[in-house]
């Protein structure tokens, strides 16, 4: 799978299931509706039903303070994302888009690229993060 392709899918989630908890819900609702709507349209109602239905989840479990139900959410919409793109293509700037328009800031969608390159031998030990990472050896 395409790096690219992941990290978009990842973003969407992350940013569909914070924004199913916030006051911009009707228009992530329409957009990623209208999203589907046009590039599988046989499957549009069944998305757009999940959407309601997940940010009833989304609420109850911000309200519960249930972190794994929201970390699992955020992986289903992943999942269904990258379906999307993987069986569309030319969803990618739409959805691009998309995500500009319900995050202006970038918080939630920036696209980040790490490319990583290492090369150990011997008893070398090599350690890469993207981002945090904490090292405790003895």
């Amino acid at each position: 799978m395409d790096p690219a392709v992941t990290s978009l899918a990842q973003s969407a989630g992350t940013t569909l299931v914070t924004l199913m908890a916030a006051d911009a819900w009707q228009r992530t609702r329409d957009g990623f509706a209208q999203l589907w709507r046009r590039m599988q349209p046989e499957r549009a109602e069944a998305v757009v039903a999940e959407l309601e239905a997940g940010r009833e989840d989304v609420l109850a479990a911000v309200t519960a303070q249930d972190q794994q139900t929201l970390d699992e959410l955020r992986l289903q919409w992943q999942g269904f994302v990258r379906r999307l793109i993987v069986a569309r293509p030319d969803a990618v700037a739409e959805l691009r888009r998309l995500l500009d328009e319900l995050d202006p800031g970038g918080s939630a969608a920036r696209q980040i690229e790490i490319t990583q390159h290492a090369t150990a031998s011997g008893q070398a030990r090599v350690y890469q993060a993207g981002r945090d990472q904490r090292i405790a050896e003895r």
